[in-house]
């Protein structure tokens, strides 16, 4: 990272000329990084389980990054492909969203955003279809109230009606750019669950679901709830189960992605794309993701930030 020099007014947010976007959309020239992921806030209002924002409550560090440091990052957000507006906690809570997705936006990258869905209404609908959003994704755990239990505070079907609630404002403007996504992370305990997940995309409107499985462990007794590489019998069930749904979801004409743990991995295997990707915290860290900078008391002895963009030019 560079010394932040002197900033020129408004020609440091002039966004991309023709001759790169040619570069870019007719010769397939890509970006040097293929995702930035912004932690717009640590704040939550959900009690789920398996998260850190529950097991650490009382040293949890609430904070929502300011426009201020999000300008910051105009010059690296111009050689990425996409902004993706979600960290430890609810970005519909930060006030200043919608001005930094108008920004990522105006630097050529696709914007999208993870929520839990608990304060969608018409009005913050309607302005997430006219930002320009690509993908709005719905955070889930279960295809029904009891099996998306462990997301206490975020009752299931406040989420459904969220959904839904994007998805007809989003045909009512004719948003045929912005997707409907379910984040959906599959819990060791609840496999069968996820076999539902083609029905109730269809009848709320979702385009496709992402698959995820427990990767943070921050209570003793959710390590059951995880997929280790070496629990091979474990990892070929719900293979299995994922992938007859996925076919279920195919033929549906819905999106349908996952990725389980490899059983030959040597344990030193990445899952994440920290090659042409990265994470900025609420405070200006950079992270090669979201695991490695916890906020929260405590949790500073595993952090590994690359420096902060509020001292240094990323």
């Amino acid at each position: 990272m560079k010394k932040h020099s002197k900033r020129g007014g408004g020609k440091e947010f002039q966004g991309p000329g023709l001759w790169e976007t040619v570069k870019e959309f007719l010769l397939g020239v890509r970006r040097p990084f293929d995702c930035i992921q912004v932690e717009v806030t640590s704040r939550c209002p959900g009690r789920c389980t398996y998260c850190p924002h529950t097991a650490m409550r009382e040293k949890w560090r609430s904070r929502d990054m300011t426009l201020d440091t999000f300008t910051r990052l105009w010059p690296v957000m111009r050689r990425a492909g996409r902004v993706h507006l979600q960290g430890w906690g609810e970005p519909l809570l930060n006030p200043a969203l919608f001005d930094m997705a108008a920004l990522a936006r105006k630097a050529g990258c696709a914007v999208s955003t993870t929520t839990c869905g608990l304060h969608m209404n018409r009005d913050l609908a309607l302005k997430i279809v006219e930002s320009g959003m690509d993908i709005v994704a719905f955070s889930l755990a279960g295809t029904d109230a009891a099996t998306n239990a462990s997301r206490q505070g975020v009752e299931f079907e406040r989420v459904c009606d969220a959904i839904s609630v994007l998805d007809a404002v989003r045909k009512e403007r004719t948003g045929v750019h912005l997707e409907v996504h379910i984040a959906y992370l599959m819990l060791a305990s609840n496999v069968n669950a996820v076999r539902g997940l083609p029905a109730l995309m269809k009848r709320l409107g979702a385009h496709a679901a992402v698959i995820s499985t427990l990767d943070l462990i921050t209570e003793p007794g959710l390590d059951g709830e995880a997929f280790s590489p070496q629990e091979s019998e474990k990892l070929a069930r719900a293979s299995a189960i994922l992938a007859e749904t996925g076919a279920a979801a195919g033929r549906a004409g819905l999106g349908f992605h996952y990725k389980l743990p490899n059983s030959e991995a040597s344990g030193t295997r990445c899952r994440e794309n920290i090659t042409r990707s990265f994470v900025v915290s609420a405070d200006g860290f950079v992270s090669p993701c979201v695991y490695v900078n916890l906020p929260a008391e405590g949790a500073d002895s595993g952090r590994r930030a690359f420096g902060n963009v509020r001292e240094q030019s990323p």
